[in-house]
């Protein structure tokens, strides 16, 4: 495996950046609310901003910069400004409480935010109590009409692009590959969020890593893609902020992808050519009438990450479109993506295999590497792996062994290449001695014709130790009985639900993923 660095034209993300705006400075790079905003305009406008946060903020290179907004054009500028201006990018989620902004912007150390109008009543709370000294503030539309509204006291977004447009040039950039491009914070279902320390060489490694799987089916400067899932996201940060941006493809944003209607009559008017999404978002769209009225024969790439992506679901999005969905697979550490399946050979069950420079192992409790098709924990290793969770070495040290990532997740790799994912360490149910994985179960609940969403999780037991719960959305009119039927016809007995639990809708993350671990705090009814 080559060791050779991707993209070695450039010394950091900024060279990138300004490479691929003047490339393609003629094509569309963004749309959103009816706006469309070239790659020359994109330049310009991230250049401005860039020398507005270095001359007027007095940002250093290094220092962080907050992005807290949602599917919105400005979410690019801002953090194409960042770059550029030698910061580091931290990614925030526009729907966090008072008390995850506290607890992130104050880990991270940010001095500046970029922030949306609507969450500045969120951020007052916390001001205090952060290192936060400069900040931007923006409407959704500001872009299109600018805003009437400033009595918030902070510079909106809008006037710092125009100052900066007045102001000298760049100052030069001395980031290097080595130097950390963006904080990407977990989740926190392990606990306390961590900031994973992504590398100007981890983005831009893996924005080249995809590019070469994507460019066997993609051409540059011509493509469409439908941009769901949100920026402040490291999955669509890189795919389409990094990856398809070299493309010189045009990112068609969506704001609120709860919004189905607005969904549809957003991309209506787009050949759109690949869409980036998860196994929730596939089965929703789907389902819904205007949806599937649209126009597919454009249709060629359909990206799916961020949750396991269930057969029911890949069968109904092809069903429907006509297009196969290419699963990968990913984490934060990784920036994100590690696997994914080769375009016209889709193995509905597995993420594909390793990118190129990319190593994927199952490893025993030890620390061994098992044989093809063992079960174990995967390992990653490769040019897209974090440099280390921001300011915890001990963290650090528990995740990276010989230069490989501990993922937590278990699996395995088959015969022919393909990673197949069995499911999440610690969300493996042990009923009778017997491991059960939640995936394989909920795949089967969700071939069922009455079965809209599953998800699936363990209860104690006198017993077994341990029981299956199905947590179930339905479409009609089913009992509990029929659907334990069904999976005894499906299932080893031990892998059956023992328990049934019927919800109007399941919790989801911000990004759409099924909450297990909050279905998991629920108590299971005695009789169900």
């Amino acid at each position: 495996m080559s060791d050779q660095k991707l993209y070695p034209q450039f010394r950091n993300a900024a060279e990138f950046i300004e490479f691929h705006c003047n490339k393609f400075s003629d094509k569309p790079a963004y749309h959103c609310l009816g706006q469309t905003l070239t790659f020359a305009e994109l330049e310009e406008k991230s250049r401005s901003l860039a020398k507005w946060l270095q001359y007027e903020c007095g940002l250093q290179a290094g220092d962080r910069i907050a992005i807290q907004l949602p599917n919105i054009t400005q979410y690019p500028i801002a953090a194409y400004a960042a770059l550029r201006a030698g910061l580091v990018v931290v990614n925030t989620n526009p729907l966090y409480t008072p008390r995850e902004m506290k607890h992130q912007f104050t880990d991270a150390g940010a001095r500046a935010l970029v922030i949306l109008a609507d969450m500045l009543p969120k951020f007052e709370e916390i001001k205090a109590d952060t290192g936060i000294e400069h900040v931007l503030v923006t409407g959704a539309a500001d872009l299109i009409a600018p805003p009437q509204d400033k009595s918030h006291g902070y510079c909106d977004f809008v006037a710092a692009m125009e100052q900066g447009t007045a102001l000298p040039e760049l100052q030069p950039l001395t980031a290097t590959r080595e130097d950390i491009a963006v904080l990407q914070y977990t989740g926190g279902t392990t606990g306390v969020a961590k900031g994973a320390a992504l590398t100007h060489e981890n983005i831009l490694a893996n924005a080249a890593q995809m590019l070469d799987r994507i460019s066997q089916r993609c051409s540059e400067g011509e493509e469409i893609f439908v941009c769901p899932l949100p920026l402040y996201h490291i999955y669509a940060f890189t795919v389409n902020m990094m990856a398809l941006f070299s493309l010189g493809a045009m990112n068609v944003l969506i704001p609120n992808p709860r919004d189905l209607d607005g969904f549809v009559k957003t991309i209506q008017p787009f050949e759109f050519t690949g869409l980036a999404g998860i196994n929730t978002l596939f089965v929703g769209l789907c389902r819904h009438p205007g949806f599937q009225a649209l126009d597919f024969s454009s249709l060629k790439v359909t990206f799916s990450g961020g949750s396991a992506l269930t057969s029911a679901a890949a069968d109904l999005w092809h069903s429907v479109t006509g297009c196969p969905v290419t699963e990968g697979y990913g984490l934060s550490e990784t920036s994100p993506v590690a696997t994914l399946n080769t375009f016209g050979a889709e193995e509905i069950g597995t993420v594909g295999s390793p990118l190129i420079q990319t190593k994927v192992e199952a490893w025993d409790e030890d620390g061994n590497a098992l044989p093809v098709g063992e079960v174990g924990e995967l390992v990653i290793s490769g040019p897209q792996v974090m440099l280390g969770y921001w300011q915890r070495p001990e963290e650090t040290a528990k995740v990276m062994h010989n230069g490989f990532f501990r993922t937590g997740d278990m699996g395995m790799v088959q015969a022919n290449g393909n990673i197949k994912i069995v499911d999440r360490l610690k969300d493996m149910i042990i009923v009778s001695g017997f491991n059960v994985y939640p995936n394989e179960v909920e795949d089967v609940l969700t071939r069922h014709p009455q079965v809209v969403e599953a998800a699936v999780t363990g209860t104690e037991d006198d017993k077994t130790g341990e029981a299956v719960v199905a947590h179930l959305v339905l479409a009609g009119d089913i009992s509990e009985r029929e659907i334990v039927d069904y999976c005894r016809q499906e299932l080893t007995a031990y892998k059956v639900p023992k328990h049934v639990i019927v919800h109007k809708e399941l919790p989801k993350s911000t990004v759409g993923k099924i909450l297990r671990r909050e279905l998991r705090d629920q108590p299971v009814p005695a009789s169900a």
